[in-house]
């Protein structure tokens, strides 16, 4: 199969990038797979197993696509339906009744669920490029993994478990101690150690130090990388029961309230979990072959004249709360 990866970024990325990663890794897997995979990409990006081909950004993608091309598949929701059998991904969330391509494949089966759809495929990693953890290494502190400035991910949240309990700390990567987009916060705790944004080895380390990840969001996360992230190092995950959680964090790998005191209870007692059992849920669960696979369901469904959804996938409910509850 000849297939076209469209990608709006560029390519790969050095550290923070979910979609960029989920696009290279499933690009890298379908050619082990013996598929020809080209990516229309933003310049500057570069592949050492697939041809690039360079968006001109003052033409459509329908005129770029070449002429060999079997399949497309947007990581994006196009404005048009393409001439060539195509698929695209909705990765984020809107909270508009818009309505979406037929062919649109989210990112896990809740948000799939909430616009209608039972159209999903998880992102999957490559977990070679993440090397065999050390799951024996001694782990000193909790970790927070995410946009810290962003208030939906509310590291606040994971500041206050941690310093309400006895003696654990924090490592957030993706934040700052000082942060005034937050509408002003400090954090005087020296409980707390602040990393920035971090990529490849050096988040890697920090990770593997880590006795869990600490995930309070206060929104529906549609599927969530810092998970399967943490998971393969060992980390279980202290979160919130939104959006794809519960459908990816199981009772043996992590525990999920809204709760901050019962946050704080369960990251008491970490040690009811097995960091050995962490790994092999995410390695089994959230590799990037599953994921290859699975989209390839997809390109032949679209190949064969079917459309992924009857209807145009459409979100059912508007969110009126601007966050989820958290108490």
């Amino acid at each position: 199969m000849n297939i076209l990866l469209v990608h709006l970024g560029v390519i790969p990325v050095k550290t923070y990038g979910g979609t960029e990663r989920v696009v290279w890794y499933l690009g890298q897997e379908l050619v082990k797979m013996g598929h020809r995979v080209t990516y229309l990409v933003k310049e500057g990006s570069q592949c050492d197993f697939a041809n690039i081909r360079f968006i001109d950004p003052s033409l459509p993608i329908e005129e770029q696509i070449p002429d060999d091309i079997d399949v497309v598949h947007l990581s994006y929701i196009p404005k048009e339906p393409l001439k060539k059998p195509y698929i695209c991904n909705l990765h984020g969330n809107l909270n508009d009744q818009r309505l979406l391509d037929k062919n649109t494949v989210f990112v896990s089966r809740n948000h799939a669920n909430r616009f209608g759809s039972d159209s999903f495929v998880y992102n999957g990693m490559n977990w070679d490029d993440y090397g065999s953890p050390a799951l024996e290494h001694k782990r000193t502190y909790f970790h927070f993994l995410g946009e810290a400035a962003w208030r939906l991910k509310n590291v606040k949240g994971a500041i206050s478990v941690i310093t309400h309990t006895q003696k654990e700390k924090l490592s957030v990567l993706g934040g700052t101690r000082l942060n005034f987009r937050m509408g002003f916060r400090f954090t005087i705790s020296p409980r707390i150690k602040f990393y920035g944004k971090v990529g490849g080895e050096v988040k890697n380390n920090l990770l593997l130090g880590s006795k869990g990840l600490i995930f309070p969001v206060r929104w529906n996360e549609p599927f969530g990388i810092a998970i399967t992230e943490s998971l393969y190092f060992g980390c279980p995950v202290f979160g919130t029961p939104y959006g794809s959680l519960p459908e990816l964090i199981t009772k043996d790998v992590g525990f999920l309230s809204n709760n901050s005191e019962e946050l704080r209870q369960a990251v008491e007692n970490v040690d009811q979990f097995s960091p050995k059992n962490c790994h092999l849920y995410a390695l089994e669960h959230f590799n990037s072959r599953k994921m290859a696979e699975a989209y390839l369901s997809k390109y032949t469904e679209v190949l064969n004249g079917r459309t992924l959804n009857e209807k145009n996938p459409c979100l059912i409910n508007i969110q009126q709360e601007k966050f989820l509850d958290w108490k």
